[in-house]
């Protein structure tokens, strides 16, 4: 889960909890005020109602309460928030729905006082109380934003190292700032120029060897010509000619590593005959071809032949017996050679350079380059041993 969708939930579950706290704080505040109300205009009623007959007293209650008489009024637009039935009459508590305003309505016998009244304190608490709720959720969101525009660099840089990482070497991250972001940023692109060039001249280095490796070769071969002794001039054109293929080997797997996959479409018929035509062999009848379903392949069309090819090669040069197979059904590319089974797991033969018994040749760069294309491609190899017919089978998943 990356950082902001982390801060987002982080966020919904703060605003979430402030609004449940505020409603209840709020139902809350608006009880106690209800209540207060209700309490203070009771009060101010049944003394309005002692002294019902005294026109002079209720003057004075006018005064001292803030009430003003008021003729009347219509009930259905007020909620009630008391009454209570007196033998003689009644006591009324109104509030003007969505207003501050409040009514008191007493009656006894044929007489009734109706009184307009504000408990502009109690209101101006529960405003307050709101008013500080909704400041806090703003807050909430104002730090939200900074959070967010403060670590927004950090998806910038993420960016650029995975185009770092899938070989764009030139790529930095353009962020000016004095944080420790900033810092990282200018770590990123300090780090990023130092591998640039450690690899700038790797590559060049080996290129530069791999050529330079061509030139004696090539010399050395054309001077084997000249040699008389048969099997002194057999040994020599083995030796060269494994040297020939380990240089090309080594300039495969430079490129490979410092260049980008050019992904297309293709059949997996095509790649299996581009591939066998990439190979020299003398007898064609060493290799068996059994296609059984035609599907499509998305990747690079070129190191996916290298890979293939490879893997043919191995077969060739270690199978006990011919006609090799090569089958392809379900998304799979087998290829199956006839020998023991290998005593290691298959990622040990995978690496550079190994060998299943120090008698026998090495596996040089080849399965080593499979391994690489497959996994820049995101798909897999396996292997498994048939003990049936003594088959190897070295099996290409290209549908991962």
């Amino acid at each position: 889960m990356s950082i902001f969708k982390k801060i987002l939930i982080l966020f919904s579950f703060s605003f979430i909890l402030m609004s449940i706290i505020g409603f209840w704080m709020d139902t809350i505040n608006s009880n106690r005020i209800d209540s207060l109300i209700k309490e203070k205009y009771a009060k101010i009623s049944y003394e309005i109602l002692d002294n019902f007959n005294d026109i002079n007293k209720i003057n004075e209650l006018e005064l001292k309460y803030g009430l003003k008489r008021i003729n009347n009024f219509e009930s259905l637009e007020n909620e009630v928030l008391y009454e209570e039935n007196l033998t003689f009459g009644f006591v009324k508590i109104f509030q003007k729905f969505f207003q501050d305003e409040f009514i008191l309505q007493i009656k006894y016998l044929n007489d009734e006082y109706i009184f307009q009244t504000k408990d502009e304190g109690s209101i101006n608490d529960k405003l307050i109380l709101n008013i500080l709720i909704v400041l806090d959720i703003l807050a909430l969101i104002i730090i939200f934003l900074f959070i967010l525009k403060i670590f927004s660099p950090l998806k910038q840089i993420s960016k650029q190292i995975t185009q770092f990482a899938n070989g764009d070497f030139s790529t930095r991250v353009d962020i000016k700032s004095n944080d420790e972001i900033g810092k990282l940023a200018d770590t990123f692109n300090n780090m990023a120029s130092k591998l640039e060039n450690l690899i700038n001249t790797r590559e060049e280095l080996l290129r530069d060897i791999g050529h330079e490796l061509r030139t004696p070769i090539a010399r050395g071969k054309f001077a084997i010509e000249k040699i008389d002794d048969f099997s002194q001039k057999e040994l020599m054109k083995k030796i060269f000619s494994d040297l020939e293929i380990l240089t090309n080997e080594l300039i495969e797997l430079e490129r490979l590593n410092s260049s980008k996959l050019n992904f297309e479409k293709f059949t997996n018929k095509k790649l299996i005959i581009e591939s066998l035509q990439k190979i020299h062999f003398d007898n064609e009848e060493k290799i068996k071809l059994d296609i059984k379903d035609d599907f499509e392949i998305e990747g690079d069309f070129y190191y996916l032949c290298i890979a293939l090819k490879n893997l043919i090669d191995n077969a060739l040069k270690y199978s006990i017996k011919f006609p090799i197979k090569i089958s392809s059904s379900k998304n799979n590319i087998q290829v199956i050679s006839f020998g023991e089974e290998l005593s290691r797991d298959i990622e040990y033969y995978l690496q550079a350079f190994t060998q299943e018994l120090p008698q026998r040749n090495g596996f040089g760069l080849g399965l080593s380059i499979v391994k690489k294309i497959i996994d820049k491609h995101g798909f897999e190899i396996s292997y498994h041993h048939n003990k049936e017919n003594n088959s190897n089978n070295f099996i290409l998943n290209v549908n991962s």
